[in-house]
């Protein structure tokens, strides 16, 4: 896999029949080692080691309805009070973040009403804090810390 725009972690990786997989030490299970699942993996431990999120706040894959149809954005982290507090998109390091997957974190968020998010393709990373006024983002220059969020 290849180098991102993270810190380099050390990540419990298997190969089985050909096929590549990685621990995902917040479902307590190997995954299968996509380009996308790679950065998802990626920003967890960011999120945990260096922003101090509790492992134990964090919902991956969490299904939703919209539109009638089953949707599951690739994270969530809630505060303490058990309200969602983040809502994460990750795509692969070869996808552009443009306003599509804006859009998409959005619309998942309808549903959770985190006020931030957090969008990454590995290399490039948004967080912002949203807007319910005027259904915008304002802009962070940094990912904060969990603290900073809650507090």
């Amino acid at each position: 896999m290849e180098a991102l725009n993270l810190p380099t972690y050390f990540f419990r990786i298997k190969e089985v029949n050909s096929k590549k997989y990685i621990f995902d030490e917040i479902r307590r299970r190997f995954v299968v080692l996509t380009p996308e699942e790679w950065v998802r993996q990626h920003m967890i431990k960011f999120l945990i080691v260096d922003r101090h999120f509790p492992l134990t706040l964090f919902s991956i894959e969490k299904k939703h309805v919209h539109n009638r149809m089953v949707r599951r954005c690739d994270f969530i982290v809630y505060d303490r009070q058990g309200n969602p507090l983040l809502v994460a998109e990750c795509k692969a390091p070869s996808i552009e973040i443009g306003q599509q997957v804006f859009d998409q974190a959005s619309r998942y968020n309808q549903q959770f009403n985190a006020p931030y998010l957090l969008i990454t393709n590995g290399n490039k990373h948004f967080c912002c804090k949203v807007n319910t006024e005027n259904h915008g983002f304002e802009f962070l220059h940094d990912i904060p810390s969990y603290d900073l969020l809650t507090g």
